[in-house]
């Protein structure tokens, strides 16, 4: 099962120190407009056919705009084996409000 993840969790984890991976998976037109640093882009459609490029021992933080296609996504992979999947919740849209209000995601 999924689980959840805030975007002020994440960034707390991560600036911990923690070995965390942001996956997002909008449209490349969506990161354009708004993105987040450091991420890893992988268009939803991709993710099946590029699996190489990620790496299961390391926690993958699935993120779209508001939360949906990235639990899809986050579903997915667990069925395909990855056992260290998060999904933030709110997408993009709550990274904005609760991080970086500068974004301004469409």
């Amino acid at each position: 099962m999924v689980t959840d993840i805030t975007p002020i969790e994440f960034v707390t984890r991560r600036d911990a120190g923690e070995d965390m991976v942001l996956l997002d998976v909008r449209e490349p037109h969506e990161v354009e407009a708004a993105s987040v640093p450091g991420i890893l882009h992988i268009p939803m459609a991709q993710v099946p056919h590029r699996l190489a490029e990620l790496d299961p021992s390391r926690e993958i933080v699935v993120m779209c705009k508001a939360g949906g296609r990235s639990m899809q996504v986050a579903r997915f992979l667990e069925s395909r084996g990855y056992t260290r999947v998060l999904n933030l919740t709110g997408g993009i849209l709550r990274w904005t409000q609760d991080v970086d209000p500068s974004l301004t995601p469409i």
